[in-house]
């Protein structure tokens, strides 16, 4: 069994620091180890969580995401994520996971997919508080080293998660971090800073903030507000990978530097090489690219955005880029309009 070998005692070190824990979020087909390689070249989170593991009957580790944690490329703790609701099935995939070196095993309860949550999985578990009590219950007693949830607010109601604190406790949870939206919600209004503050203050294990982080002033402001114990970024960090360094420098009182144009396009670039595989025909790697473009276009400007969705081909795609960021100006990469 290697789950108790270096990275839960890394994690330990990391929730013990006084400095907040700034994470980055699990993103399906997006936060991959190709993409996760590439982070650590632009500064890096302080923790790491995989995509989901889909648990069900006849599922196995899905073994692309596995590596993610076997060839874990950051030199920092990597934390397991599941997603699933029949509890035999989580159970073993759960011990399954024991196998690797994690620091963590990390449960869903707030993947926001309409596909997802009507299965009851996800979000959609948010439905059924007494089924996420049975599986929490299971999931604690099978798991012996460090358990993790990772929720939104509620599935429609963002007072569920008033209901939910309690079950995080009686299951002793070990890390809980909460986005503060509901799941129908999906990135859309402001995030209810006072109810993950309500998660920090009632919790007696750690809590990350996550939802609406773009910027150095977010990060320092959702600390303040909700006073949890660091940060879960996702979109914000695809869209700007200088943003970890650049929340490290705010905090501890030093100039932040944004990046020019050409070194965002710099960036492009390396995202393009290290997340499309050359082997693959170039319209699919064109597709790929804009799952990418589409959090990058935020941070650019509209007109990008929309035209970026229309590249047919890589010379198109990134004559487009360069067309918007081939300059020397600096670029703060923070949206327009909220929902990151």
């Amino acid at each position: 069994m290697r789950f108790n070998q270096r990275f839960p005692e890394d994690l330990d070190t990391l929730l013990a620091s006084p400095s907040p824990v700034l994470a980055l979020a699990p993103m399906q087909d997006v936060t991959d180890l190709p993409f996760w390689r590439l982070m650590t070249r632009y500064g890096g989170a302080d923790l790491y969580y995989t995509e989901y593991f889909r648990v069900y009957p006849t599922s196995r580790l899905d073994k692309p995401i596995l590596e993610s944690i076997t060839k874990n490329p950051t030199g920092r703790p990597a934390i397991a994520q599941m997603i699933g609701n029949e509890i035999p099935s989580l159970v073993r995939s759960a011990r399954e996971l024991q196998n690797h070196p994690i620091a963590a095993i990390d449960l869903n309860l707030g993947c926001p997919a309409p596909v997802v949550y009507r299965k009851c999985a996800g979000g959609g578990l948010l439905r059924d508080l007494p089924r996420i009590d049975g599986i929490l219950g299971a999931l604690r007693e099978a798991i012996p080293g460090k358990f993790t949830v990772k929720t939104r607010l509620g599935f429609d109601a963002e007072r569920t998660i008033e209901s939910l604190l309690p079950l995080f406790a009686k299951h002793a949870v070990d890390l809980v971090t909460v986005h503060g939206r509901t799941v129908l919600q999906m990135y859309r209004g402001g995030i209810r800073h006072d109810l993950i503050r309500l998660a920090a203050e009632s919790l007696d294990c750690p809590v990350l903030a996550n939802g609406n982080v773009s910027t150095p002033g977010d990060a320092e402001s959702a600390l303040r507000a909700t006073s949890a114990k660091g940060l879960m970024i996702g979109r914000g960090a695809v869209r700007n990978p200088w943003i970890f360094s650049q929340i490290r420098d705010h905090l501890a009182g030093k100039p932040v530097r944004f990046p020019t144009g050409r070194e965002v396009l710099a960036y492009v670039h390396d995202l393009y090489e290290t997340v499309c595989d050359p082997t693959i025909p170039e319209l699919k790697g064109v597709q790929k690219i804009k799952k990418y473009a589409n959090f990058l276009g935020e941070g650019i400007n509209p007109e990008f955005l929309h035209a970026v969705r229309r590249a047919g081909s890589k010379e198109e795609f990134f004559e487009l880029c360069r067309s918007h960021l081939d300059h020397d100006r600096p670029m703060p990469l923070a949206p327009a309009s909220a929902g990151f």
